[in-house]
């Protein structure tokens, strides 16, 4: 029962860690529209996308294409497409943090909305079990114990990374917190400061005037 519970956890951490966002989207001639994924480095990542034919049963208008850009959070491209219709992309991550894919449709007269289909797919659920089991010739069983030995594998890469970023995260709050106190010794420092100079000036005047 307890390993069974184990195995049920386990399943849902991978259902958790591995992201997978299928989306469809509109999108006005002229504009741009982005979406981001945090994807950490070494991380496998596929995408699909297509513009929805406004039309079915005839051939596409032809203003319906879009210009594609895949980039990481330090400006880098994966992956750029012109004027298309559909495409994809797949890449390993070199290096972690936010990537984001734009999606820019040229400016048409009248103005025109695009649908488009965007399916990414990061870490484990970017792999391609179909294309895995074929080649590995392995039974079910077997493809299903690959499957939770990556996703395991997956989970334990995901904590290190996220341990990882908590780190950071714990040493920028120790820097800001010091960084606070000075400010405010320096704020009080100054304040009393301002306070004596008033207190002495007030001081002097009464005693010029010899109210005092």
């Amino acid at each position: 029962m307890i390993q069974s519970q184990h195995l049920y956890f386990l399943l849902i951490l991978g259902l958790l860690s591995c992201t997978s966002e299928s989306i469809r989207f509109d999108l006005q001639s002229g504009h741009t529209k982005c979406i981001s994924e945090d994807i950490k480095s070494n991380s496998m990542t596929v995408g699909k996308y297509s513009v929805v034919n406004p039309n079915e049963g005839h051939p596409m208008p032809d203003g319906h294409k879009l210009t594609v850009r895949v980039t990481s959070s330090y400006g880098n491209s994966y992956h750029y497409s012109e004027i298309v219709e559909s495409g994809q992309f797949a890449f390993v991550a070199a290096e972690a943090g936010d990537y984001m894919a734009c999606f820019w449709a040229a400016d048409h007269n009248p103005q025109i909305t695009l649908t488009v289909d965007f399916d990414w797919k990061t870490g484990v659920a970017a792999k391609d079990w179909s294309n895995v089991a074929k080649k590995g010739q392995v039974d079910a069983m077997e493809l299903e114990l690959k499957k939770l030995y990556d996703t395991a594998i997956y989970i334990q890469e995901e904590i290190y990374y996220l341990r990882e970023r908590e780190e950071e995260m714990q040493e920028l709050n120790k820097t800001t917190n010091s960084r606070m106190a000075w400010l405010s010794f320096l704020s009080l420092f100054v304040c009393l400061s301002v306070a004596g100079l008033q207190l002495w000036h007030l001081k002097t005047f009464f005693e010029k005037k010899k109210l005092i």
